[in-house]
């Protein structure tokens, strides 16, 4: 079986800067990647680009073994790719039901299995998305982008800027999602150690390149690994 994700060589950036020199990497199903970096380091342009919002210079993108790398980010949204990005990007002229609605595709994430697993946003079904909190908005973007049925799911700095309850209720419901199958998932995060017990493998980024891509559990076991490329130690990495 393919892997889900395949980034072969990639070179991409914006206008004329290169900020991926030649990126490769695969994503399995199940899998969960946590993308770890200091800032400036190219995660938010990795992400872009496979949602194809930078400007490509070379290599490909590959989902589920079809090839998407001259497709627009619309199409590439209906192939497969959710997009949870750090302004979270909701409609806010729309009720809550009416953002989940808009881009709804059959599959197994239906608007009603979004409500089970975020209950607060079933009570705000009626609300306009500028009615919402910063919470309530971030489980709407993350609602939105599942009922999409995507085979990846991308999420820029999903926790930034939460409350420490929120948080705690957004990692149970990504590790909810990650366990449900059929998807693979790249999650950027400045906080190293909320991550980890979430993520499978852990990638790390210094100027457009991966310098370090283990298991979860190895880095756990070598907190100095955190502190040489993330300047954080293990024990206390924010």
């Amino acid at each position: 079986m393919p892997d889900l994700l395949a980034i072969d060589a990639l070179r991409a950036g914006y206008g004329e800067a290169v900020v991926l020199p030649a990126m490769s990497l695969t994503l399995g199903e199940g899998q969960v990647l946590a993308l770890l970096g200091r800032n400036g380091t190219g995660k938010t342009t990795l992400i872009n680009s496979i949602v194809g919002i930078t400007r490509r210079f070379g290599g490909t993108i590959a989902l589920g073994g079809q090839d998407i790398t001259v497709m627009r980010p619309d199409q590439r949204a209906r192939a497969g790719i959710g997009w949870v990005p750090q302004e979270r990007n909701i409609f806010r002229s729309l009720t809550v039901e009416e953002n989940m609605t808009a881009v709804a595709q059959p599959g197994p994430w239906t608007v009603e299995k979004v409500y089970e697993m975020f209950p607060r946003l079933k009570e705000r079904r009626s609300n306009y998305g500028n009615q919402l909190s910063g919470g309530e908005q971030q489980m709407l973007a993350i609602g939105r982008a599942l009922t999409l049925n995507p085979k990846v799911l991308l999420l820029d700095e999903p926790t930034e800027g939460l409350a420490p309850i929120i948080v705690e209720e957004l990692l149970r419901a990504l590790g909810t999602i990650t366990r449900a199958g059929g998807i693979c998932s790249i999650i950027v995060e400045q906080n190293a150690q909320k991550i980890l017990g979430l993520a499978d493998r852990v990638v790390i980024l210094e100027r457009g390149a991966i310098v370090h891509d283990a298991a979860s559990a190895a880095l756990k076991a070598d907190p100095a690994v955190l502190e040489r490329y993330l300047g954080v130690a293990g024990a206390a990495a924010h």
